[in-house]
Order: C-alpha cells, then sequence, then structure tokens
C-alpha cells in the first residue's frame, strides 16, 4: 500500500518553511477540499504560483503534481484512539491484518523515497573502509546492534554500544579512513547529533538513516538513507519506522556481502562451523 500524501506532509511538517510550510498547512486543514483541485486552484488558494506549488510536491518525494494528487485519495487511518488505526470493535483477526497492512506500508512507502544511488554508494564505502561504526540512541539503538550483528557475517571490522558515553569515546577514536552508520528516525535526537559532531570533527564519512531527509542529521551527514512510515499513532512510530530502517540495513548488509564476494563467503562458512559446534 503506497503511502498517504497527507501522511507524507505530516512527516516533513516540521522541516517545511516559507511558503511550503504555507501549501502544507492549507493541505492539511483543507482535505477533503484539496483531493479535487487542480494545481493552479491549489496556487490561486494559497496566493502562491503553480511554479511554487510545483517545487512543493517534489520536495516532499513526488515527480508530479498529478503523482501527489492522487496520493491524497488513499485512505487514511482513524488516529482518534491509542492505536490509530485500531478500532475498539476490532476483533483479533482484523487487529492482525491492520498491523501486518502498517508493516507493508511502511517497507513500500521507503521503497518509494528510497535512493538507488545513495545505497550503493552507501554500501561501496563500507565495503572499502578500515572500520565501520553503528551508532543509535533509545530505539535507534536496537537498528544500530541488528546493523552490526549482521556484518559480522562479513569481513567488515564494526562495532556498537549501546550506552551514549561509550559511543562518543568510540567516534573520537574514529578516522577519515572510517565510515559512521548514524540511524535516528527524527534525526533531531541530542545525543545522535553530539555523537555526529564528534565523527565530523575527525572527518569520518557518515551514513545517516532517518525518515526526516530535512534533519540537522540528514544534512550534516555525507550521505542520507530515507525511511518512511506513517507517523500517525504511537505504535507505527514504535514499530514501522524500525520495520523500515531494518529493511535498509538488511539490503546495505546484502550489497556488502555481494560486492566483497568470496571474502563474505569464507567469514560465513567460519561463522557456522563455529555456531555449528555449540548445537551439538
Amino acid at each position: 500500500m503506497a503511502q498517504s500524501g497527507f501522511s507524507r506532509i505530516r512527516s516533513f511538517r516540521t522541516q517545511l518553511n516559507g511558503s511550503d510550510a504555507k501549501i502544507a498547512d492549507f493541505i492539511l486543514t483543507h482535505e477533503e477540499q484539496v483531493q479535487s483541485m487542480t494545481i493552479q486552484e491549489m496556487a490561486n488558494a494559497t496566493s502562491l504560483s503553480t511554479a511554487t506549488i510545483s517545487r512543493f510536491v517534489k520536495r516532499i518525494g513526488y515527480n508530479s503534481f498529478r503523482e501527489f494528487s492522487l496520493s491524497l485519495a488513499i485512505s487514511m487511518p482513524n488516529d482518534n484512539t491509542f492505536f490509530g488505526e485500531i478500532n475498539e470493535d476490532d476483533d483479533t483477526h482484523h487487529i492482525i491484518k491492520k498491523v501486518f497492512s502498517g508493516a507493508q506500508n511502511a517497507l513500500s512507502s521507503t521503497l518509494e523515497v528510497l535512493n538507488e544511488d545513495n545505497i550503493s554508494t552507501a554500501a561501496s564505502w563500507i565495503s572499502s573502509a578500515r572500520k565501520v561504526g553503528f551508532f543509535g540512541i533509545g530505539g535507534s539503538s536496537l537498528v544500530a546492534f541488528n546493523a552490526y550483528h549482521k556484518f559480522l557475517r562479513t569481513p567488515i571490522d564494526g562495532f556498537q554500544h549501546p550506552d551514549y558515553d561509550i559511543q562518543v569515546m568510540e567516534a573520537v577514536r574514529m578516522t577519515n579512513k572510517d565510515v559512521a552508520v548514524v540511524i535516528s528516525h527524527s534525526g533531531r535526537n541530542h545525543d545522535t547529533l553530539s555523537v555526529m559532531q564528534h565523527l565530523q570533527a575527525h572527518g569520518v564519512k557518515i551514513i545517516a538513516i532517518t525518515a526526516f531527509p530535512n534533519s540537522e542529521l540528514a544534512k550534516n551527514a555525507d550521505l542520507v538513507l530515507s525511511s518512511a512510515a506513517e507517523e500517525v499513532n504511537i505504535r507505527s512510530e514504535s514499530m514501522s519506522s524500525l520495520i523500515a530502517q531494518l529493511t535498509i540495513v538488511d539490503t546495505l548488509f546484502t550489497l556488502v556481502g555481494v560486492q566483497m564476494g568470496d571474502k563474505t563467503t569464507a567469514v560465513l562458512k567460519e561463522i557456522r562451523q563455529a555456531i555449528d559446534q555449540t548445537r551439538d
């Protein structure tokens, strides 16, 4: 299921200013009206030019106003309850379907916004790095640990630790021969940004994984891998974003594994043999 245009605007809203913020606010306060508007009608309603409207829709990830307009017709979940799309009278069957649908939406939406050239470049940087650090605070530390766990199956020399102080110490030990994968859904976590500053001071290449491409993390990273999820409720924020980011990590791991070819195969073989010994 594709991501609703309204949901995408909500995701970007805190990062918008000027005419972009004006357009976003108009759309979010006139949801029924804008679904049938032409680009000229929206320009008239906001007292802006059609060119400004066109730049806005491209800035939030659409190729054309028509594509954006069609996205506005995608039905939105009910967010009047604690779990947003879950209704009080939903039975187990419907709750299961909605939870899985949310996960599927996170993946399909991320696939739409993920830049293939960026992820290919990220894989190349990781493959040629002296060492790779995986950084994340809170829920993002789970994604960072997952990345570390996966890349243990490659020749990559990687590290990860959930403690902020240790992350800072690791950051200042890195050099311009290293790569840091920094994960933050919002891109605004103060501790994460502090770690990023230490990485920058030491010339480390920074790959950011975030859902907010206009966040401070994204603006200061050397490369951005964008995730997307319908952030309309607590469950979505804690789960859908996590699923999208885990899948980006899995894609990176697969690309690096393929790039390193026989070296990866040799590491995998030795790891499997070691693990098999624990199962006898």
